[in-house]
């Protein structure tokens, strides 16, 4: 069998990365390259394919801003407007304004430029820490994360109804692990009230950096709230025809979090119309801690 394949040698398989891979992983997309004075460069995501997820985006800018504050300014919200989808293929470089620096308040604006065409702007505002009255919403009464499957577990319920790629895509080893409390299929979606609720949190150690850790928070807040609002109308971004996008999202981040422990990612949507929906969200800790709020607009446009 001299040059001869042998039948019975069975390829082997991938090894799986371990959730602290993942979270490694996570923090090396999000810190970003210093090119030259307020010039910085997001690493490519590996192994990405198509479209740049819109969190990783909003977090590499959000990064970048940070490098030219003082340290001891926070961000405590951003704003940001797609305008083009970020490809795979390429890096993205971000240029930051100091468009404000006060007593207590500093600003920065961000554009984020892929093959010389902005594909995303953004204005941060970071406030030194101070004092202040407080009041805060709510949290939703809802079922620890311990006791709720997976994101990926229920997918595999689906697995018969679904081309084997997109399947794999959809149920790949990720660095946020997300639990929903009330599981909603974008594979078969169903009409319901325009909420949801859903836990996650980062897979592994990602250090003590509190920058780090709302950076990741931008990220994540970016799963899990355009598609609020399809739920009323019985659709996802699954469903054929459906041509869906984040148009615009913002963050307000209230306190210090931490984002390898549970948060809770309650949200609803109260309008869409005009091809597009409107979503607002809070993140709570496992204390019932409102850490940071988000509001996104997104196109969901139903094509002929």
């Amino acid at each position: 069998m001299d040059g001869a394949e042998n039948p019975d040698k069975q390829p082997k398989k991938r090894r799986r990365p371990t959730p602290q891979e993942l979270a490694d992983g996570l923090v090396t997309l999000l810190d970003v390259e210093e090119l030259d004075v307020d010039l910085y460069r997001g690493p490519q995501n590996p192994g990405g394919k198509g479209r740049v997820f819109g969190g990783q985006v909003i977090a590499q800018a959000l990064m970048s801003a940070v490098a030219s504050v003082e340290p001891e300014r926070v961000a405590h919200s951003l704003h940001a407007y797609f305008m083009r989808p970020g490809d795979e293929d390429f890096p993205i470089i971000y240029r930051v304004e100091r468009d404000y620096d006060g007593g207590s308040f500093s600003n920065r604006r961000v554009i984020a430029m892929q093959r010389g065409k902005p594909i995303l702007n953004m204005t941060a505002s970071f406030q030194r820490k101070e004092e202040g009255l407080e009041h805060q919403a709510e949290m939703p009464d809802v079922p620890a994360p311990e006791t709720l499957q997976t994101e990926a577990e229920h997918i595999r319920k689906f697995e018969d109804k679904l081309d084997p790629r997109l399947f794999k895509f959809l149920t790949r080893d990720r660095p946020i692990e997300i639990r929903p409390v009330e599981p909603w299929s974008h594979i078969d979606p169903e009409a319901r009230k325009p909420a949801r609720n859903v836990w996650f949190r980062v897979s592994g150690d990602i250090g003590e950096d509190p920058l780090m850790h709302r950076a990741v928070l931008a990220f994540a807040s970016d799963m899990a709230l355009l598609s609020t609002c399809m739920q009323p109308h019985g659709v996802s971004w699954l469903t054929r025809k459906m041509q869906s996008a984040s148009l615009d999202h913002a963050v307000w981040f209230h306190d210090d979090v931490r984002m390898d422990d549970w948060l809770l990612y309650a949200t609803d949507s109260p309008w869409s119309g005009a091809a597009r929906g409107f979503n607002r969200g809070q993140l709570f800790t496992r204390e019932g801690k409102l850490v940071a709020s988000t509001a996104q607009e997104g196109l969901i446009r139903l094509r002929d």
